[in-house]
């Protein structure tokens, strides 16, 4: 007989199958749809563990490593409730973002493994993914959504049926490449990897000496989960001072990111960021120059700031966080919310 958390992971697994065939198959969809169609699977008492004020502390509370969570964990849904919260996560995303998400989720299964974990330990778990919704959705009101757990913190604000808040975003890979078992050679996050490394071995010698900002890789992000992310310094090499090809591994780089969220939304960032200036970017790296230890790089101008790290397990355990250095959370998108309303 099947034990309970085996037959759960199986089932999880068959979920995260069928939603990935879903999203290749329909349109990003009615953020505002996708939220009410969830909430109307779930009855008062799940209810209850899942929605919180728009403006709760709570929503402001996200982190990036596996501690206990408010919200609804996808192991207390049925697959029912599991699909719609997934679907959701769809309307938000692109089918490159949402194949990532989920399959980071399902890491779980592989860590645990590779951790010599018993089947009665839930401390690697891809059911403790934990979804909350902050305000009450409704196509013309101001309100957000997370879904976070271990290596998985996405917070997204709506108003108008639109997506117009989408960070900050952690996305991380434990293990960066499988090691070994069925899964082995995986990598999550590849191109976030690949093309930062192209990038930096695209530099010459004296763009070089300006990006690399420390002998050795930080031990993490180095934000962290802070309310608020700045830009850092030093800087690293300008956007400006780089090669027409250097310039378009840059923005190809940037666009891994920014790539995750549905075209609509990336657009906006996209538009931000020009607005901000592509001649105000910077590009710094810390750590090797090749996979197999410690690397970190840091993309960043006056609109957003991007941080990748890989030193944990010797250099296999990545760390990524999108942040909006103006709008994280939706900051600016309540301001001009309420402001409006007030008149």
């Amino acid at each position: 007989m099947l034990r309970k958390p085996l037959v759960y992971n199986l089932l999880l697994t068959a979920i995260l199958l069928l939603t990935d065939l879903m999203v290749h198959a329909q349109a990003p969809g009615d953020i505002t749809a996708a939220a009410q169609a969830f909430l109307q699977t779930l009855d008062a008492g799940a209810k209850g563990q899942t929605m919180f004020a728009y403006n709760d502390a709570e929503r402001l509370n996200w982190h990036f490593v596996p501690k206990a969570r408010k919200g609804l964990p996808l192991k207390a849904m049925n697959a029912r409730q599991k699909a719609a919260a997934l679907r959701l996560l769809q309307t938000c995303m692109s089918a490159q973002g949402y194949q990532k998400a989920t399959s980071i989720i399902a890491l779980e299964n592989v860590l645990k493994v590779l951790e010599g974990r018993g089947a009665d330990d839930d401390y690697r778990d891809p059911g403790k993914y934990y979804i909350s919704i902050f305000g009450t959705p409704g196509r013309e009101k101001l309100w957000g959504w997370r879904i976070e757990g271990h290596h998985v913190a996405l917070n997204f604000s709506s108003v108008n049926n639109k997506l117009a808040a989408g960070t900050p975003a952690f996305l991380g890979s434990n293990p960066g490449i499988v090691p070994s078992g069925p899964e082995k050679g995986k990598q999550v996050l590849k191109q976030e990897a690949v093309l930062g490394f192209e990038l930096l071995n695209a530099l010459d010698k004296s763009q070089q000496e300006q990006a690399i900002i420390q002998s050795n890789a930080p031990g993490d992000i180095i934000t962290g989960n802070r309310r608020k992310a700045m830009l850092l310094d030093p800087p690293g090499v300008p956007f400006s001072e780089m090669t027409a090809r250097q310039q378009q591994l840059l923005k190809q780089l940037v666009g891994v990111y920014i790539d995750n969220y549905t075209k609509l939304y990336a657009d906006l960032l996209l538009k931000e960021i020009s607005a901000a200036g592509w001649d105000k970017m910077h590009f710094a790296w810390a750590g090797v120059h090749a996979w197999g230890g410690g690397h970190y790089y840091r993309i960043q101008n006056p609109a957003i700031l991007i941080e990748y790290d890989n030193t944990q397990n010797n250099g296999n355990h990545v760390h990524t966080v999108l942040r909006d250095l103006k709008n994280d959370f939706g900051d600016a998108l309540e301001e001009h919310y309420q402001a409006a309303h007030l008149h």
